[in-house]
């Protein structure tokens, strides 16, 4: 598995923009399904998506919040989707099989972050997990007949450098103690993934191809609380006079930027042929299995062999089925 993850060389950099990659690409025709796409990151890549074409359905917790989020982006619809709600995923499932569309590509973008305590979904479940990987896993599953039938379909799962650093806790997934917002967030990131790795295996030859999309470190705009401004600036994420840094080398990006990776992993035919891999700055990330501190000057983001560890993709696999069927 990690033998595809080479970079292809492409011509976008780590400036480039979303509006950047899109350039040129009719989309006309394409349905796109984005949660969380109201908000943020979200938002910028429903509104390249819908400019080039698309016809985007942004799937969210909130409705109303999020149609006036969006107000005055063209071919847009809203509907509710709860992720941390089985019957909430299975519904909106129903309704996208039985309006018989296919679905081209699917952004699995909603997240939850750093909660400072333990939050649970109603089964139990920690949230960041129960949000950024299985509420995704059930929808990703269940909308697998209308992916079949886009001859060509993509799923691209937003994750985050902190793959590199996170780990799954096989034994206690939900923080039954020991819970930490940074560990619990690692181990998200890393588990959208492995589940990438894994959906790739299992589906590539049925005509749908995965993708982990890496968009940077984004922050703002503000105002931040306190706590927010002495850990961004420990990072290196905003400056003494409290003004966002913007270094897209260094990996610290603006909204139109970090959305860059997203669209090229949801459109570039530069992928067509690929998946299973990890992206970032518009391209197949490198290979690296140095181990590299996070420090306010660097914020290691390559793709390393554990986070695409195949064993640890079928395993995640297998137990997320078994915490669905609980459910």
């Amino acid at each position: 598995m990690t033998a595809q993850q080479t970079p292809l060389g492409t011509p976008f950099t780590a400036s480039s923009t979303a509006a950047d990659i899109l350039s040129g690409l009719d989309l006309t025709g394409r349905e796109v399904v984005v949660t969380g796409g109201h908000g943020r990151l979200g938002r910028e890549v429903t509104r390249t998506l819908t400019d080039a074409g698309a016809r985007v359905t942004v799937a969210a917790r909130d409705p109303e919040r999020a149609a006036a989020a969006l107000d005055g982006i063209k071919d847009v619809q809203v509907e509710r989707l709860d992720l941390t709600d089985p019957g909430s995923v299975d519904s909106f499932a129903r309704r996208w099989l039985a309006s018989g569309r296919p679905l081209h590509t699917l952004v699995n973008n909603a997240a939850v972050l750093f909660s400072p305590e333990i939050v649970r979904d109603a089964r139990g479940h920690e949230l960041q997990f129960s949000t950024s990987h299985l509420g995704h896993f059930q929808l990703t599953r269940a909308l697998l007949p209308a992916l079949r039938a886009a001859d060509g379909a993509r799923v691209v799962t937003v994750t985050s450098g902190a793959a590199r650093f996170g780990e799954i806790r096989w034994n206690d997934l939900d923080f039954t103690s020991g819970y930490d917002p940074a560990t619990a967030y690692g181990q998200s990131k890393r588990a959208n993934v492995l589940f990438t790795v894994e959906l790739d295996r299992r589906y590539a030859d049925q005509g749908i191809r995965a993708f982990a999309a890496h968009p940077g470190v984004i922050i703002g705009p503000g105002p931040f609380t306190p706590e927010q401004v002495e850990s961004y600036r420990a990072q290196g994420l905003i400056d003494d006079t409290g003004s966002t840094v913007i270094d897209p080398e260094g990996g610290k990006k603006t909204i139109e930027q970090g959305a860059a990776t997203l669209v090229f992993g949801a459109a570039s035919p530069l992928l067509d042929g690929h998946g299973g891999v990890y992206l970032k700055d518009s391209d197949i990330a490198v290979l690296d299995d140095e181990q590299r501190p996070l420090t306010a000057d660097s914020i290691p983001s390559d793709a390393n062999s554990a986070m695409l560890d195949p064993d640890d993709a079928r395993r995640l696999w297998e137990v997320s089925e078994q915490l669905l069927a609980r459910a």
